[in-house]
């Protein structure tokens, strides 16, 4: 499995883990120039911009500490884009989620949804 089909696998599994618990997917990866965001859900009122990470082992790190600044920015920059190309609902709390998915070596798979994983950066 390449990179794009082995993320496409794991945004899967998240997409499906928030529908399981309430959420309602609007959009996946939403392109522009500025970049991407994995996944648009609504978590009860709710407007969220979800980061999928995954991990096989910890060995480099957390995937829920995968997330740093600059990426945190990047989406940050495209949620504003996504907002004002599909003039969502400017009244509607805004959120920043990661979603991540830890594999084990018998194939097993574990997520973890952070919600409010951060805020706003500039």
């Amino acid at each position: 499995m390449n990179k794009r089909d082995l993320g496409t696998f794991y945004e899967n599994i998240a997409a499906e883990y928030i529908k399981s618990h309430g959420g309602r997917i609007i959009k996946r990866n939403f392109r522009v120039r500025q970049g991407e965001i994995d996944i648009i859900a609504k978590d009860g009122d709710y407007l969220c911009f979800v980061e999928v990470k995954y991990r096989s082992k910890d060995d480099y790190g957390n995937p829920l500490d995968a997330v740093g600044y600059a990426k945190q920015r990047t989406i940050c920059k495209v949620s504003e884009v996504y907002i004002n190309m599909t003039g969502a609902d400017f009244d509607a709390p805004i959120r920043y989620d990661v979603i991540a998915v830890h594999t084990s070596d018998d194939g097993m798979y574990s997520v973890s949804w952070l919600k409010d994983a951060y805020e706003y950066v500039l």
